[in-house]
């Protein structure tokens, strides 16, 4: 960087950090889809329904009321604000039993990828406890994580109540 005039050093340390936090956030080599350009936003909407059953204690920290249960989780894609709805049930031993995911896209793109995370993630979530859930990329698809991971948060507040 010794060569490079001020302006273009300054440049390529924004640069550098800007792949680095991009990396970090989206995950490297996870996926190549256009549903990966924006960070996830944490922000969701609560549309619970509330469970039945007796309750049982997962790996995790909390004791869970088995039943289904429902949520919205919102995510910022390159196409603007998105949202899926995830219906799980859980088992008395806070571990999930099924689990639906329901796209709500506005734009053409971040529909496809949806439809596409909702296809693949029963493979990867059932049977695993609840408590401590985090998905990263499932078929190619990292953004609507995001949105799912917000729902499951929302999920177990519910469960744990």
């Amino acid at each position: 960087m010794a060569s490079l005039s001020p302006a273009r050093r300054w440049f390529a340390v924004v640069a550098t950090a800007s792949t680095l936090a991009l990396t970090t956030a989206c995950g490297v080599g996870q996926s190549d889809d256009a549903d990966t350009g924006s960070s996830a936003d944490d922000s969701s909407q609560d549309a619970g329904s509330g469970g039945d059953g007796g309750s049982g204690t997962s790996e995790g920290s909390g004791t869970f009321t088995a039943g289904t249960y429902d949520a919205e989780g919102g995510y910022t894609s390159p196409g603007g604000e998105q949202s899926v709805t995830v219906e799980a049930t859980i088992a008395e031993d806070g571990t999930i039993e099924e689990i639906e995911v329901t796209p709500g896209a506005t734009d053409p793109t971040s529909e496809r990828y949806q439809g596409q995370f909702a296809d693949g993630i029963a493979d990867e979530v059932v049977g695993q406890p609840i408590d401590g859930l985090d998905v990263s990329v499932v078929s190619g698809s990292s953004l609507t994580s995001g949105g799912f991971n917000a729902a499951i948060e929302d999920i177990i507040a519910e469960a744990q109540a």
